[in-house]
C-alpha cells in the first residue's frame, strides 16, 4: 500500500482496492470518542504500559512486539502513524523516526481481557532492528533454535550512528 496514494485517504470507512480489505477511518482526533473508550478499556499495567502486536494487514504476518503507553495510543490514532513507547529510551519511539521502515495503522484492535492490543499496520520494509522484516525470525526446529528469515536490509544503513535500535 502507497501511504501517498489518496486512494487510500480514509473519511470514515473505505475498502483498499489493493487487498479487498475494509480500512476505517484514522486518524481520529483526540476527542473522538472511540479514542477515549479504547484508554479506558485498556487493562495498563502498573507503570502504564500495554503490550502491542503488530501484524501486516492483508497478509498476516506477525511482525513485532512492542509496548504503548496513553500518549501512543493518542498519538498513533491521531496520525495514522504507528508510535510505541520505548522503555529502554524511557520515550515515545514514533516507529521508523531514524530507519525509515514505517508503519501504517490500519487498525487498532483491543483483546478481550484489555491487556494486549493488535495493531495491524502496512509495514513499509522491515519491522525489526536486525534489518529483518519480522522480529521472530527464530524457531525452535529439529532440536535446535533456527534462523528461518534472512535480512532484508542492512541495520547500520537502517539506523543512524548517533542512535541505537529500540
Amino acid at each position: 500500500m502507497n501511504e501517498n496514494d489518496p486512494a487510500h485517504e480514509i473519511t470514515d470507512r473505505a475498502l483498499c482496492q489493493e487487498c479487498d480489505v475494509i480500512l476505517y477511518r484514522i486518524p481520529m482526533t483526540p476527542d473522538d470518542p472511540a479514542t477515549a473508550a479504547l484508554l479506558d478499556a485498556v487493562a495498563w499495567t502498573p507503570t502504564g504500559l500495554v503490550a502491542c502486536v503488530a501484524q501486516q494487514h492483508d497478509t498476516g504476518e506477525v511482525l513485532m512486539v512492542a509496548w504503548m503507553d496513553r500518549a501512543a495510543i493518542r498519538e498513533t490514532l491521531a496520525t495514522g502513524r504507528v508510535c510505541y513507547f520505548s522503555r529502554s529510551r524511557n520515550r515515545l519511539w514514533r516507529k521508523g523516526e531514524t530507519s525509515g521502515q514505517v508503519q501504517r495503522l490500519v487498525e487498532l484492535r483491543l483483546d478481550c481481557d484489555g491487556d494486549a492490543l493488535l495493531a495491524l499496520v502496512d509495514q513499509a520494509g522491515a519491522a525489526c532492528h536486525t534489518g529483518r522484516r519480522s522480529c521472530f525470525y527464530r524457531a525452535a526446529r529439529d532440536g535446535v533454535l533456527a534462523v528461518i528469515a534472512e535480512p532484508i536490509a542492512d541495520p547500520a544503513e537502517l539506523y543512524s550512528r548517533s542512535e541505537a535500535a529500540p
